[in-house]
């Protein structure tokens, strides 16, 4: 069964950073994409970063980028996601998720989900 486990999240005042780890187990194959989503109260959820796995690309949406970095680390199984430069609107429960059969790295199309790690940035 397919785990996805994310930490890091927090509370952090405005231009600080956050690092979030989401570490995946019990799989047999390599997924083909992993991603962050966030969702805000009241707000859809919105892909925020996704890492293609065989060849590293990294997508952003546009209000992350030059903030955010998505990376991975094959042997210990887990993507990251670097915060730097945070801001009030960054506040929201931010998602891993895994495996994506169809749809662009933002559909939200994935298979496998974590439950979520909130972050709440202060002005």
């Amino acid at each position: 069964q397919v785990q996805l486990v994310e930490s890091g999240g927090g509370s952090v005042q405005a231009g600080g950073s956050l690092r979030l780890s989401c570490a995946a187990s019990g799989y047999t194959y390599i997924f083909n994409y992993m991603g962050w989503f966030r969702q805000a109260p009241g707000k859809e959820r919105e892909g925020v970063a996704a890492i293609y796995t065989s060849s590293g690309s990294t997508y952003y949406t546009n209000s992350v980028k030059g903030r955010f970095t998505i990376s991975q680390d094959n042997a210990k199984n887990t993507v990251y996601l670097q915060m730097n430069s945070l801001k009030p609107e960054d506040s929201a429960m931010y998602y891993c998720a895994a495996d994506l059969p169809y749809g662009t790295w933002s559909s939200g199309t994935y298979n496998y989900w974590g439950q979520g790690t909130q972050v709440t940035v202060s002005s």
